[in-house]
């Protein structure tokens, strides 16, 4: 038998093709769980101005194919109290979708925002989401993302935050392109408290966009799977590709690139 974690595909590896489409080539790939991306101005694959017909039909979309939309990427930044509304907005979305959890970062993922805070306010702005995420039974999971770019970063947040509703999400090629540490010896600072994980891989130096399919890179994965397993971490693995600034030529691409994760997961002891 194979390990029967949560394999999942991020919709936003299929960033610039639309969710329909995203859909379709994860469902032909052979998974059965997928991130729905909500992360404005970046990949609003869903997202709450959307119209209730529209959002109905992609949900039933959804269950007709046998995808399941576990969890939402619903990235807004943290620091800012203005922000914190539209962030209530997405648990309310993902709930909608019967997700389990909601991925953020403490900042805006791919927005430029000038707004920071220091972790007191922060862990106050947090602890405010707390009885949303306690309502709708949905663990909010913060990722390894710019200034908050490592693990041992994150376990001091969340250890103050001390909350079962708040863990980690571990980015395993942000904590090398942001954290600029090695994610088979970082996780371990914070692996009690990592509960969701993007499956990324890296190329390149450590500042360089060039994020393929995971087991075509150079990120040790067979020892941060060990990690895991030793540590009886069963934590679902979200797959996320970002490929490099170019993009990509076309959705059959992306298609392909999640086919080789597939097989790279499946060689590794996975099943789908």
């Amino acid at each position: 038998m194979g390990d029967k974690r949560i394999i999942a595909v991020n919709s936003n590896c299929y960033h610039g093709y639309s969710i329909e489409r995203a859909i379709e080539g994860i469902k032909n790939a052979g998974y059965h769980y997928v991130e729905l991306t909500a992360t404005k101005g970046w990949t609003e694959h869903v997202f709450p101005t959307q119209s209730f017909e529209y959002l109905q039909g992609l949900k039933d979309k959804l269950e007709d194919m046998d995808l399941v939309p576990f969890a939402m990427s619903g990235h807004t930044n943290l620091m800012d109290e203005e922000r914190l509304p539209d962030f209530i907005m997405n648990i309310k979305l993902a709930a909608f979708f019967g997700c389990n959890y909601i991925v953020t970062s403490v900042g805006e993922a791919h927005l430029t925002d000038k707004r920071k805070s220091g972790n007191e306010v922060l862990i106050n702005h947090i602890n405010s989401l707390i009885p949303y995420l306690n309502r709708y039974h949905i663990q909010m999971v913060i990722e390894t993302h710019g200034e908050h770019g490592s693990g041992k970063i994150l376990e001091d947040i969340v250890e103050a935050v001390d909350s079962e509703y708040v863990k980690i999400n571990y980015d395993t090629a942000n904590v090398i392109f942001y954290g600029k540490v090695k994610p088979e010896e970082d996780i371990k600072n914070c692996i009690k408290n990592v509960t969701y994980m993007h499956l990324k891989d890296k190329l390149g130096d450590k500042g360089e966009w060039n994020f393929p399919a995971p087991g075509k890179g150079y990120i040790d994965f067979p020892r941060i799977f060990s990690e895991l397993r030793n540590a009886g971490n069963n934590c679902p693995f979200s797959i996320e590709i970002e490929f490099t600034p170019k993009g990509t030529a076309n959705a059959e691409e992306v298609d392909q690139a999640i086919k080789d994760a597939a097989e790279y997961l499946i060689s590794q002891g996975f099943e789908l």
